[in-house]
């Protein structure tokens, strides 16, 4: 197993910020691809946002230009800068990391964090 744990959620205004991190231990965590995703209440989990190994990034339509993924290799961590929230994006917040373990890659998934935006 593969620990990744989130962190920074909580409860914000509309039109303010809040900062996720997923802390991951894996030594290979530079060569992995990671993930956001999110899921409100009876909805289906949905992707979020991804950066891979090389830093290339990429995002879902509903938050390109108000979210940024980044990822800090010395600390195996993955961030989520989320600025201009919305009551939208009220969800429970899932890191998702594909961990190479010798020759096989496998996903885990971390435990969440609400994020809670007000109107």
């Amino acid at each position: 197993q593969v620990p990744l744990v989130e962190s920074g959620g909580g409860m914000v205004q509309a039109g303010g910020s809040l900062r996720l991190s997923c802390a991951v231990s894996a030594r290979t965590f530079s060569e992995s691809a990671m993930k956001w995703f999110r899921q409100a209440p009876e909805k289906e989990r949905e992707w979020v946002a991804t950066i891979t190994s090389d830093g290339t990034t990429k995002y879902a339509d509903s938050v390109k230009g108000r979210f940024t993924i980044s990822r800090e290799n010395a600390k195996n961590t993955v961030y989520l800068q989320m600025n201009s929230l919305e009551p939208e994006d009220t969800a429970a917040y899932y890191c998702n990391a594909l961990i190479r373990e010798a020759t096989v890659w496998r996903s885990y998934w971390g435990q969440g964090t609400q994020v809670t935006v007000s109107s």
